[in-house]
């Protein structure tokens, strides 16, 4: 069982590490007036939080005078290489991508490097020895996120508590980075274990079809902690369907904080949300701006988020922009 939550989590403060190399783009700014044209290879359309993201971009592109080339790389990484090679054809001036895995584009970004024209990483980041193919990276500390989902399940967890983890899609960053700051807290309290753990690849029916299963294989379920709320909100379906009430009878804690998330946070069937910014996209425009013109820029950029309770889901519903 679960104790009353009795205190507020902290936000996370933006931070900027070590300035990264100095030096412009070599492609094309443009026909017309020097207009910086960029390249976005976007993951999909896979979640609320995605959608959001996408919209940021592209709103804040057209508010930036950048002209936005977009592709939709539906959870393919051939198709965000492809994407990307594309964009090297076209000779943009800056290209943006948040990688669906971590691993597997030194090839290509190799390719942009020598093409001169920078890269920076959004929302994800890549596993690769070569920090100076990509500019610097924009996006959220998915570790901390592990980490305060798992504070908080210690600071209310009451004797032994068995945990099934929705996992995002595998060999993406948050999905790596969520588990291994989650297990970091968890790993004060031996009282919780983790029964059961799969990918629900981040959507919303990938979390009801794993929470079904894990349902049927799982004789005690106490909590769900689910990667990102889409999965979540899976969760809380098949959880009703099998008789049992999402936020009592289990506890449901995910990562996100997205309209559809924070309004089963305020009815009490989410327990705790880690916020994920997902309006990276002003952000990302003036990053543009200064790498194109060959201005240093931090090697990480952290976004500024936070944590919510019930009250304070239904006190932040009414202003919340996505």
């Amino acid at each position: 069982m679960l104790k009353k939550i009795t205190t507020v989590a902290s936000v996370v403060l933006l931070s900027a590490l070590t300035a990264c190399g100095s030096g412009g783009g070599g492609g094309d700014t443009g026909s017309s007036g020097g207009t910086i044209t960029m390249g976005f290879a976007q993951v999909g359309a896979e979640s609320g939080w995605r959608t959001a993201n996408t919209k940021s971009i592209q709103d804040e592109a057209k508010t930036a005078g950048i002209e936005l080339k977009f592709s939709d790389a539906q959870q393919k990484q051939e198709n965000q290489i492809k994407a990307i090679r594309s964009y090297i054809q076209q000779k943009v001036s800056v290209i943006a991508f948040s990688p669906v895995v971590e691993t597997g584009w030194d090839t290509v970004l190799l390719e942009a490097k020598r093409a001169n024209i920078p890269v920076i990483l959004t929302d994800r980041s890549i596993d690769s020895d070569d920090t100076s193919l990509y500019k610097t990276f924009l996006g959220s500390d998915f570790v901390e996120e592990g980490r305060k989902a798992g504070d908080w399940l210690v600071a209310n967890a009451s004797g032994p508590t068995s945990v099934v983890e929705l996992q995002g899609t595998t060999g993406a960053a948050p999905a790596i980075d969520r588990k291994t700051g989650f297990e970091e807290k968890i790993a004060a309290k031996p009282d919780i274990k983790v029964v059961a753990s799969q990918s629900g690849d981040f959507t919303r029916s990938g979390g009801k079809q794993v929470m079904e299963a894990f349902l049927k294989s799982q004789p005690k379920i106490d909590v769900v902690y689910a990667h990102n709320d889409d999965m979540g909100l899976g969760a809380i379906e098949a959880i009703k369907a099998a008789g049992k009430v999402p936020g009592k009878d289990i506890k449901i804690i995910t990562v996100d904080a997205v309209k559809d998330g924070m309004q089963a946070l305020a009815n009490g069937e989410i327990n705790f949300i880690v916020e994920c910014n997902p309006l990276l996209g002003k952000q990302l425009m003036d990053l543009a701006k200064k790498v194109v013109a060959g201005e240093q820029v931090p090697e990480r950029v952290v976004t500024v988020e936070g944590t919510f309770t019930q009250e304070q889901a239904k006190a932040a519903l009414p202003q919340r922009q996505y």
